[in-house]
C-alpha cells in the first residue's frame, strides 16, 4: 500500500495533509514517510529472516541522517561509496562491520578511514585498486577484506546512465578478466578475498537480467573453488525499479525477486556444496526509497504561450535532477484537487536554464498559489541536489502517522557563501 493517499480531496502523508506541512516549512520541501520506508526495507528482511543475509542500503539514493537511523535500527548494513558516507553511517548509529564499499576511485585517506572503522568489505573494481587496498592494509598493519566487483555484461534493459554492467561500463572487473584478478588478489598479502559483487545497473522492473547476472557470479564462484579461492559471501547487488506512475509495467515485487535468489542459492549449494550456505549480500537503494518520499512545490505563474503552456513552481532541477539528467518521467498530481479547466502544462522552474524542467506535458487543473507535490521522489532527489543560482537546497521532513518532524532545515543563502572569502 501507499502511504501518500487522498482523504476529502486532500493528499496526505500518512495522517498528516500536505498543506500543513507547506505552510509550516514553506516549499520546495521533501517529505518523506517513515511507514513506507519501513514497509519496503521489510519486503527484503522478511524473506531473509533465518538466513545468513544482510540487506545493505545503498544510501547515495538517499542519505538524510533519519533514514539511515531508522534503517540501523531494522538492523540494515549500508552500501556506501565514499569515505563521508561512511561518516555519515556512524553518525547515524550505524554498524562499520555491516558496510559495503563500492565505487571506482576509492582515495588513500578513504581506504585509511574504513579500514580504521572495520568495515565488512570493500568491493573492488580493478587491478590498480587492488594494489592500492593492500598497500594502505600494510601500512597500518591490517588485512583488509575484499570482493571484486564482476561486470557479467548483462543488459539490463534500462537507462544508458544507468546501466553499469555492460562492458562499455566504468564500473567492475570484466568477466573474461575476473579470474586473473582474483588470482592477483589472493596472491597479495594484506588482503583477504571473502567475496564476489554485482551490479548490473537500476530501475529494473523484471528480475530476469538479475537472475541471469547470478547464475554467472554462481558460475565463476565454482570455477575459482576448483583453484582453492573460497568465498565466503554473494553479493547480488541492488536495481530493482519502482512504479514511477507511467501507466507501463509494473515492477517486480520485491519478496518475489529475494524467494528467487534464495531458491537458486539454494539449489546451488545443495546440489555443490553438500548444502553449505553462502551469505547473501542485497544492496537495495531506489526501491527502498523511491515511494517513500514526495516533493512538495508552489504553483508561482502560469504562462501561456504559442506552443507550450508553463507552469512555473518554486522547486527547480536544482531540487530534482532526474528529469533534466535522464528525461526521468515522475507523476505529478495536485495536492488540492479541484474543479477547472484542465490544461497541457510544461512544469518548469526558475532557474536561468532551458534544461530547468520537472515535467512535461501534464494535464492539470491548477492556479497560482496551488500545491503540487512530485511522487516517487525519495531517491535520487536530496541526494542529487545542488545550490545552482545560489538556491538554498529544500527542507526535508520525516512523517510519521500524525507526527512530523523537521530532519534537515532550508538552507539560508548566506549559508552557501560562508565559506568563500574575498581578495583584498
Amino acid at each position: 500500500m501507499s502511504h501518500f493517499s487522498y482523504q476529502d480531496g486532500v493528499l496526505h502523508a500518512e495522517s498528516v495533509p500536505l498543506p500543513a506541512i507547506a505552510r509550516q516549512f514553506g516549499s520546495p520541501t521533501y517529505v518523506y514517510s517513515k511507514a513506507q520506508l519501513l514497509q519496503n526495507f521489510r519486503g527484503y528482511a522478511k524473506p531473509s529472516q533465518g538466513r545468513d543475509a544482510l540487506v545493505c542500503y545503498a544510501m547515495k539514493a538517499n542519505s538524510n541522517l533519519a533514514i539511515l537511523d531508522i534503517l540501523a535500527r531494522e538492523g540494515a548494513g549500508f552500501d556506501i561509496v565514499s569515505g563521508g558516507e561512511l561518516l555519515r553511517v556512524i553518525a547515524a548509529g550505524g554498524d562499520p562491520g555491516k558496510v559495503i564499499f563500492s565505487g571506482v576511485g576509492k582515495t588513500v585517506a578513504e581506504i585509511e578511514l574504513a579500514l580504521e572503522k572495520g568495515i565488512l568489505c570493500f568491493n573492488v573494481e580493478s587491478i590498480p585498486e587492488l594494489h592500492r587496498i593492500n598497500d594502505v592494509a600494510g601500512r597500518l598493519g591490517k588485512r583488509a577484506p575484499v570482493s571484486l566487483r564482476v561486470n557479467p555484461n548483462v543488459d539490463p534493459k534500462t537507462h544508458p546512465y544507468i546501466a553499469t554492467g555492460l562492458k562499455a561500463s566504468k564500473f567492475g572487473v570484466a568477466f573474461s578478466d575476473a579470474l586473473d584478478t582474483y588470482r592477483s588478489a589472493a596472491a597479495l598479502p594484506h588482503l583477504d578475498v571473502v567475496g564476489i559483487d554485482c551490479h548490473i545497473g537500476s530501475q529494473l522492473l523484471d528480475d530476469a537480467p538479475l537472475l541471469e547476472a547470478l547464475d554467472k557470479l554462481i558460475e565463476l564462484i565454482d570455477t575459482l573453488a576448483a583453484e582453492g579461492i573460497l568465498l565466503h559471501h554473494l553479493d547480488v547487488g541492488g536495481g530493482l525499479g519502482i512504479d514511477y506512475g507511467t501507466g507501463d509495467n509494473a515492477p517486480v515485487a520485491i519478496g518475489d525477486y529475494v524467494s528467487r535468489v534464495f531458491a537458486r542459492v539454494d539449489a546451488w549449494r545443495a546440489e555443490k556444496y553438500e548444502g553449505k550456505p553462502i551469505k547473501v549480500i542485497f544492496e537495495p537503494g531506489r526501491s527502498i526509497v523511491g515511494n517513500t518520499g514526495v516533493l512538495l512545490m508552489s504553483v508561482e505563474f502560469l504562462k501561456p504561450g504559442e506552443e507550450k503552456n508553463f507552469c512555473v513552481v518554486d522547486a527547480a532541477m536544482n531540487d530534482m535532477a532526474r528529469p533534466a539528467l535522464y528525461q526521468a518521467w515522475m507523476d505529478v498530481k495536485p495536492v488540492q484537487q479541484r474543479e477547472g479547466a484542465v490544461v497541457k502544462y510544461d512544469l518548469v522552474g526558475p532557474i536561468c536554464e532551458s534544461g530547468d524542467w520537472l515535467a512535461r506535458d501534464r494535464e492539470l487543473a491548477v492556479e497560482p498559489g496551488d500545491l503540487l507535490a512530485m511522487m516517487t521522489g525519495g531517491a535520487y532527489g536530496f541526494t542529487m541536489a545542488s545550490n545552482y543560482n545560489t538556491r538554498g537546497r529544500a527542507a526535508e521532513v520525516l512523517v510519521d502517522g500524525d507526527k512530523v518532524h523537521l530532519i534537515r532545515r532550508r538552507e539560508e543563502p548566506a549559508e552557501l557563501f560562508a565559506l568563500e572569502s574575498v581578495v583584498k
